[in-house]
């Protein structure tokens, strides 16, 4: 991914969609973006990121 994750998901987020986290390793988060509605997935993404880990914390979704 080229660009700052944690953009992305505040973009995302901004627009109204919804976003999850899909799987935690030790070291990486895998994050799916989901529409408005939160049913159909529309990407995906895996980061080993710190700043977006920090980001994310324990939330498990933009809903949190």
């Amino acid at each position: 991914m080229n660009t700052d994750p944690i953009e992305v998901l505040r973009r995302w987020q901004d627009s109204g969609a919804l976003w999850r986290v899909l799987h935690r390793g030790a070291d990486t988060v895998t994050v799916g973006l989901f529409e408005c509605t939160g049913g159909q997935e529309v990407d995906r993404f895996t980061s080993a990121d710190p700043a977006l880990l920090r980001f994310l914390g324990e939330r498990t979704s933009s809903e949190d």
